[in-house]
């Protein structure tokens, strides 16, 4: 996706959407903008336009088709003895692409997505190309053997180093191996899961 189709998007929904929007140049870009539209009124939204973009929020920064959403929304919403919400972020979180991602192996959720598909990652030792497989406390998170030496990985104790890595996860740089130690249990202000699935319930 070219870099000024998701600055449209990032407008409508919100940096938090893509990576490339949380950087001075689109905060330089926000702010000629909002001077050549300075003269116009915003549009006010609907309940269910404010519901929608909330939706979409979600599907475009985790990378997700709408059918695919929608099952993650079905499931969430029917499992037993916790909330719904808690449940849904805990199943975005816990795709693989997602997790490598988290881990810092790459600097967008985009490109996890293409190294688990090129099996450039493994899940206790297999390789896996499902960017969605789901991983679980105890799995490991490995570069396959063979894809170490590769540009995409350079320098990875370099930038381990500027990295802050969510708690629940654990990376040895040296090996390039990671740990799921714990579930995501705090959502991230950016998003309103309760919205979401207020859509879903029309």
């Amino acid at each position: 996706m070219k870099t000024v189709q998701k600055y449209k998007i990032c407008r409508r929904l919100g940096p938090g959407v893509f990576e490339k929007c949380q950087t001075p140049k689109f905060v330089a870009s926000e702010a000629r903008h909002a001077k050549n539209s300075k003269n116009k009124r915003p549009k006010q939204l609907s309940s269910f336009g404010l519901q929608f973009i909330e939706k979409q929020k979600v599907r475009f920064m985790y990378n997700i088709s709408e059918g695919q959403f929608s099952k993650y929304v079905n499931e969430a919403v029917a499992t037993k003895g916790e909330l719904a919400t808690v449940t849904l972020f805990e199943l975005l979180e816990t795709r693989l692409d997602n997790v490598t991602y988290r881990l810092g192996l790459a600097h967008t959720r985009r490109l996890s997505r293409q190294m688990v598909s090129h099996g450039h990652i493994t899940v206790n030792g297999k390789k896996i190309t499902i960017a969605s497989h789901r991983v679980r406390v105890g799995d490991v998170i490995a570069v396959r053997p063979g894809s170490k030496k590769s540009v995409l990985f350079a320098d990875m104790a370099k930038k381990m180093k500027e990295y802050t890595m969510p708690n629940l996860l654990t990376f040895d740089a040296d090996s390039m191996t990671g740990s799921i130690v714990g579930k995501p249990k705090t959502i991230e202000g950016y998003l309103d899961l309760n919205t979401v699935l207020e859509f879903y319930s029309r």
